[in-house]
């Protein structure tokens, strides 16, 4: 003992008191994905709380010079048998929320450890004991203290949300309650409106029972309640049904979403209803959302349930867990490091995408879970893997992200074109992974009155594929189905649209008819046709299928739709041509800018009393000048949710022609990185809200310089996003083609200022070959939205297709190609 003592004492002052903010490491290996379950366990280094795993303690020791660390190893506990009626314990609860893996949640038979805790010291490898420990003096204990403090995922955990936390709604303090005499009986309820006598909801400020929203299947009721919102403004109703004394559900109309309401006891009361003694007899709206989320047919077909799957293991064969709804970043990046650029990937971020690249294809993770059995000893092999956590990964990719960093689930299309993007960002200079998806695209628009035509091209990364339902093969079927559910048979079967992918191709390349489209060869608005084309063909092309879309109501719902995605593509046909021998282009004019009719140019000009010196008052100009926008159909188009500058700009680009123009306008030019900034008239520097140059952040300005741009670009840049860095990035590296004419050049200087100047820089890099594709990979989803469901992918390994399941990786037997949402495809050599 007094050998061990002196020992600790002597690296004592080598060890620090983790304080507030620091961040320990006692879950995962700085270098590795070794846990504390790995074998010889995880090292936690106890001055710079980084975890090494047992084969980079000793680098870390011989370079850092630390020899105290905490040894943390967990084993198996023996599993209790939960279906044994005389084990005393409670049946598994049913999942109650949607999230995996955390209470409440969908259960992923998680495993319980017992976990061993001491004081290594190197390099001889002296112990201490938490035994030890506790015959020590006070200050030593409390030096030793990284034993209890939280870990860097415990931290970031209760961080993130899982998607059922449920904010108080502002209205609840003060909700106005009429004294109308009403009073709700305890059962017998109906719609006061069309008689529904399931999904009512009662207002809780007059005590109105009316029936909620129709679904997208049909289902649901017929809207009553919403309606009755927008008649009266009064915002919060309770779902009947889901009253217990624990709560209920509650709906704030007017800020769109599920709330709490902490006054609800004395809210239902007001109408004569005793929370205390209500009982719940319907599903409330997670139930119902996980219901269909579960619903026969696409989840049991996606996951390949019904059949014996054999569990594959070795290199490229790693699961990753699921850390509470992060299937699609899962699924993604198994995808993505199937792709050569990604495998041979090597600054931070590409330090950590380089571990992850390690543990998924390496194969050292890639090994049969323990499972100590149960109390029997008994133990059947479950299929799942050791895998691994890609906690430090989630947390850098989603580090400042309003939902990539929460736990809620996403949309993996979005997060791919996410990771792009920091791809993007980070690799500026050397090699960059993403040019395996980059491709351009041609947009040729022909003015039908004069037959001139316009050229322009734009950086992609992501074909979207339209899905045209109106060319089902199966049409009878599906509206036998729609008349069996409006007729209220429970027992009629979903009936899923049957789709061609030559249909989707089609509805993709046919001309695009313009009606609201200004010409500057007739200076005035015609109808004109945009054709799509392809100007490159990247080496790996990823195709969306649009299956999430908006209804008549501008509800979002998802498509239910299986198409016959084939295994080798010829886009050949789709390849761009340019310019036509003898065509005439349009001339390069801008549209008129809308004014006010009380302000005159000319006005302005005078003013100043030289009319020669015009440009000098350029910006006092664009500043007089407004637009004149349909206030109404601005508020519209705010009220679905859209950003204000985008419904301005969608306004004033349609000339003011309604509603349907407008939303046309919005559903084209929701992914443009500009979408949300200020409108800037034509002919100006700067419009209505954009930034002086002045007050630029010039560590921005900076750091856009630092990655090879001109000042001059960035400054562009900024003031396009209102001196966002995030988006100022985002929206250069899309607008390469209008900055062609602006000189690139190391340092950030321009080439007027340096000597000789410099060649013009070229467009974006692109890789070209031929357009024929075979497809090596999908993912899918299951669920009725991209916020909930599961997604899970099909990887072509060696002429086998593999099902990644987040930590179960199998042989698929049945591959269901034709319910995927993305698909990867690479190019064939011909």
């Amino acid at each position: 003992m007094a050998d061990v003592g002196e020992v600790l004492m002597s690296v004592l002052s080598t060890i620090r008191v983790p304080k507030p903010g620091d961040r320990v490491h006692k879950d995962e290996c700085a270098l590795s994905f070794s846990s504390p379950e790995s074998e010889g366990g995880l090292f936690v280094c106890m001055n710079s709380f980084l975890g090494f795993g047992s084969q980079y303690v000793d680098r870390h020791h011989a370079r850092s010079g630390q020899r105290a660390y905490l040894h943390i190893t967990r084993t198996c506990k023996a599993k209790e048998d939960d279906n044994n009626s005389g084990s005393g314990h409670p049946p598994k609860k049913k999942p109650t929320r949607l999230a995996i893996g955390i209470e409440g949640g969908f259960d992923v038979d998680q495993q319980q450890y017992e976990e061993d805790v001491k004081v290594v010291i190197l390099p001889d490898r002296q112990e201490v004991t938490s035994e030890d420990l506790g015959a020590m003096a006070d200050v030593v204990r409390e030096r030793v203290s990284i034993m209890a403090a939280d870990s860097v995922s415990h931290t970031l955990q209760i961080q993130q949300w899982d998607g059922e936390v449920r904010q108080e709604s502002r209205h609840a303090a003060d909700l106005k309650q009429l004294d109308n005499g009403v009073k709700i009986p305890p059962s017998g309820w109906r719609c006061e409106v069309c008689d529904l006598q399931e999904n009512l909801w009662m207002n809780l400020t007059d005590g109105k029972v009316l029936c909620g929203r129709r679904y997208f299947d049909g289902s649901g009721g017929n809207n009553h309640a919403l309606l009755h919102f927008q008649e009266t403004g009064y915002p919060l109703a309770v779902k009947l049904g889901t009253i217990t004394p624990d709560g209920a559900d509650v709906y704030s109309y007017d800020e769109d979403d599920m709330v709490l309401d902490s006054k609800l006891p004395e809210h239902l009361t007001h109408f004569g209803i005793d929370m205390m003694t209500m009982e719940k007899t319907e599903r409330t709206m997670t139930e119902l959302e996980i219901a269909v989320n579960q619903r026969v047919g696409e989840w049991e077909v996606i996951q390949e349930s019904g059949t014996t799957l054999r569990p594959l293991f070795g290199p490229g064969l790693t699961g990753m867990k699921n850390l509470g709804n992060s299937c699609y970043l899962n699924s993604v990046m198994q995808v993505l490091f199937t792709v050569p650029d990604f495998q041979m990937m090597s600054a931070l971020f590409v330090y950590h995408r380089a571990k992850l690249g390690y543990g998924l294809l390496s194969g050292e993770y890639s090994k049969p879970a323990p499972d100590a059995g149960d109390e029997n000893g008994a133990s059947e092999p479950r299929g799942d893997q050791i895998g691994i956590a890609p906690q430090m990964f989630k947390a850098l990719v989603g580090r400042g992200h309003p939902e990539f960093s929460t736990n809620r689930q996403q949309d993996a299309q979005e997060f791919l074109l996410h990771f792009i993007n920091m791809v993007e960002r980070n690799c500026r200079s050397g090699s960059n992974p993403s040019e395996a998806f980059r491709f351009l695209v041609e947009e040729r628009i022909v003015c039908q009155q004069s037959q001139k035509a316009k050229y322009t091209q734009r950086v992609d990364y992501i074909v979207q594929l339209p899905v045209p339902m109106d060319q089902a093969t199966n049409t009878e079927e599906l509206q036998e189905a729609e008349r069996r559910r409006e007729e209220g048979d429970s027992s009629a079967l979903t009936v899923r649209a049957q789709i061609p992918f030559a249909a989707c191709m089609a509805a993709l390349s046919e001309p695009e008819i313009l009606t609201d489209f200004w010409s500057s060869a007739v200076q005035a608005k015609t109808t004109a046709t945009k054709t799509t084309r392809f100007a490159s063909f990247p080496d790996h092309l990823v195709i969306q299928i649009k299956k999430f879309t908006f209804g008549l109501d501008w509800v979002p719902k998802k498509l239910d739709v299986s198409i016959d995605v084939p295994d080798t593509l010829d886009l050949s046909t789709l390849r761009a041509t340019g310019q036509q021998p003898g065509e005439e282009l349009l001339p390069e004019v801008a549209p008129p800018p809308l004014m006010t009719p009380d302000v005159e140019v000319k006005g302005i000009l005078g003013s100043h009393g030289n009319e020669e010196d015009d440009s000098l008052y350029s910006p006092l100009l664009c500043q007089s000048v407004s637009p004149v926008l349909d206030d109404s159909t601005v508020s519209q188009l705010c009220e679905m949710g859209f950003p204000l500058e985008a419904c301005r700009k969608a306004v004033y680009y349609t000339g003011n022609t309604g509603i349907d123009a407008a939303m046309n306008w919005i559903m084209g030019h929701m992914d443009d990185p500009d979408f949300s900034a200020p409108l800037v008239l034509p002919g100006c520097s700067s419009g209505p809200g954009t930034t002086p140059t002045e007050s630029l952040s010039e560590e921005h300005l900076a750091t856009i310089v630092s990655m090879g741009f001109s000042r001059d670009q960035a400054t562009k840049a900024l003031r396009a996003t209102s001196n966002v860095l995030d988006r100022a990035v985002d929206w250069i590296f899309s607008h390469l083609d209008d900055l062609e004419s602006m000189d690139v050049s190391e340092g950030g200087r321009s080439a007027a200022e340096s000597e000789g100047g410099r060649d013009p820089p070229p467009g974006p890099r692109v890789r070209d070959g031929p357009g024929k594709y075979e497809l090596f990979a999908f993912i899918s989803h299951m669920g009725t939205s991209t916020m909930c469901g599961h997604y899970v992918c099909h990887i072509k390994k060696d002429q086998q297709w593999v099902i990644f399941n987040d930590q179960k990786v199998c042989a698929s037997e049945k591959p269901p190609k034709d319910l995927g949402y993305l698909y990867f495809y690479r190019r064939v050599a011909e």
